[in-house]
């Protein structure tokens, strides 16, 4: 083999070992991606740089910033008043052409009095624009007095006592007329001023502030719609007998807070308007017929059809049960104590007791019975105990002479519990107002 040929196999050996070993480099280089290079030609000067910052900053009265320009980087040095105003001049220092970079070295001011300097100036800018919209604002303020005056005066007149069913929904109505009106001139002002977009502001803050109150006053805003609802379909009168949740007394008044009763007893009874609007109201005033109930046992041994039309006949000739609806007997049950018979009549509750007119006719009917020979069972149990030796009798009590048949059967016709309550529920009345009224329709 030849020089040449050795010599040329040799190249390309080192050929193959300098691609081995710089090969992974070569291609690294190759793949990472070059960075954006800095213009160097046609770049503007530093001089310009820095006195197009100074202009800048001397516009803004920020004359106390030092600026300085090299190689297009700007340095900022100095305090300023107001630290916002650090951020601010970095940004427009940034944004010039020919800066390559900002060096920030400024820092807010520890003196009191240039600190305060930024408030007074925006204080001074906000009092000048106040004078220079003074008139306009004393225009407003006169419209949304006119406006709330107007307001006031359409509240007062008699209108809403004609449109309204009684005094306290007139006053609801006036009221309703006082806000509105309010509003409206809040709303006029505001337009008058430019500042309308602060009425949606106002007015969500205010519903806020209503929702939180609404559920703090929850009952007494439940109480307040039930006195409405209440003195819109009123479900009693004044001097009505009625049973609310278990209370029975005549009504005195209704309050936009609470029903007043007055208790058989005589007592003051007060009931919230929300309990009297979703409770049970019995009204026994609202027919005058009230029927009374009541059972007797007889021996069933007896002629229980006799006894029976005994009872009734013997009802039926009572002066205060009523002849329509008619009065009833029958054989309700079949005990082990003997058979019971339900007694029922009607009577008017405005001229007779309803309590006295029914114990006087269990005590008649049961006088009738007896007078027939018949015997009314006794329910009352004895109890025999065994192994405890003779158990002594009870002593036996003196008879008393029973008073003559005529006097057991005296009747005497009791009035109505309500004629002595009337007076005082009048007494009660008197100059006070409520919110019942009998032209209001009643349900």
């Amino acid at each position: 083999m030849g020089a040449p040929h050795v010599f040329a196999m040799a190249r390309r050996l080192l050929l193959i070992c300098l691609l081995t070993a710089w090969g992974p480099q070569l291609s690294a280089q190759e793949d990472a991606p070059a960075s954006s290079p800095v213009a160097v030609e046609d770049a503007p000067a530093d001089a310009p740089i820095a006195a197009r910052l100074r202009a800048i900053l001397s516009a803004l009265d920020l004359d106390d910033i030092a600026v300085s320009v090299e190689a297009g980087v700007v340095t900022l040095s100095g305090s300023v008043a107001d630290p916002a105003a650090i951020e601010q001049v970095a940004g427009i220092a940034d944004r010039l052409d020919g800066v390559v970079a900002v060096r920030n070295e400024l820092a807010a001011t520890d003196e009191l009095a240039q600190q305060l300097d930024p408030v007074l100036v925006r204080f001074r800018a906000r009092f000048d624009q106040v004078l220079a919209r003074l008139p306009l604002l004393a225009l407003a303020t006169a419209v949304f007095a006119a406006v709330v005056v107007l307001g006031f005066l359409l509240a007062r007149a008699p209108l809403w006592n004609r449109l309204a069913p009684n005094a306290f929904i007139a006053g609801i109505y006036a009221q309703a007329v006082r806000v509105a009106c309010v509003i409206a001139g809040v709303v006029i002002a505001l337009d008058l001023l430019g500042a309308t977009a602060l009425l949606g502001t106002i007015l969500g803050a205010a519903g806020i502030v209503g929702l939180a109150i609404g559920f703090a006053v929850r009952d007494t805003v439940e109480n307040f719609v039930a006195s409405i609802m209440l003195s819109l379909r009123q479900p009693f009168r004044p001097n009505d007998l009625v049973e609310i949740e278990g209370d029975v007394g005549q009504v005195i008044r209704l309050t936009s807070r609470a029903t007043i009763l007055l208790s058989l007893d005589g007592n003051h009874v007060r009931i919230p308007n929300s309990v009297v609007f979703k409770g049970r109201i019995v009204n026994y005033t609202r027919n005058p017929a009230r029927r009374f109930v009541f059972d007797i046992g007889i021996d069933p041994e007896a002629d229980l059809e006799a006894t029976r039309l005994l009872a009734e006949n013997t009802l039926k000739a009572l002066p205060f049960v009523l002849s329509d609806p008619e009065a009833l007997v029958w054989i309700e049950n079949i005990t082990e104590a003997g058979a019971v018979l339900r007694i029922t009549g009607w009577i008017n509750q405005d001229e007779t007791g309803f309590p006295t007119a029914r114990g006087d006719a269990i005590r008649l009917v049961k006088s009738a019975i007896e007078a027939a020979g018949v015997a009314i069972p006794d329910t009352t149990y004895r109890i025999r105990l065994e192994g405890t030796g003779s158990v002594p009798s009870a002593a036996p009590r003196s008879a008393k002479p029973s008073p003559p048949r005529a006097q057991q059967n005296a009747l005497i016709v009791h009035p109505s519990e309500k004629k002595a309550l009337t007076p005082i529920v009048a007494a009660e009345r008197r100059d006070k107002s409520d919110l019942l009224s009998g032209d209001a329709p009643q349900e």
